[in-house]
């Protein structure tokens, strides 16, 4: 059981990270020193996505639930609900990659309206 809880917290750090990284430069916005936290963990995710990289949440987690006995992702709330946004199965290499541009496109918009409102 322990093992199952850990890896659904795994799946759940793991949705916050990519919500930040796809809007954590609203977040920007709101608190321009968060620009520290948010552009390191844009560039990660936007990595991974580009270069067919995998998170290495995704091996922790299964990991974890290995250790719990599950096979896969079948059981409650989490493995319905989060994790078919996290891992899509339709998730082909060119969607992969507009996922990507369009993360990355998303915060440089919003970074340079920051920027340019800065210079004002």
């Amino acid at each position: 059981m322990l093992y199952r809880i850990l890896a659904d917290i795994i799946v759940i750090i793991h949705l916050l990270f990519v919500l930040v990284v796809v809007f954590g430069g609203l977040l920007v916005l709101w608190r321009r020193w968060l620009a520290w936290l948010h552009l390191p963990a844009v560039f990660w995710g936007v990595g991974i996505e580009l270069y067919g990289g995998i998170c290495p949440l995704t091996p922790l987690e299964m990991k974890l639930r290995q250790a719990a006995g599950q096979q896969g992702y079948r059981g409650g709330f989490i493995e319905h609900y989060l994790i078919p946004l996290i891992y899509p199965e339709a998730l082909t290499r060119n969607l992969q990659l507009l996922l990507g541009l369009g993360a990355l496109a998303l915060n440089l918009v919003i970074y340079v309206w920051l920027w340019r409102r800065l210079r004002r």
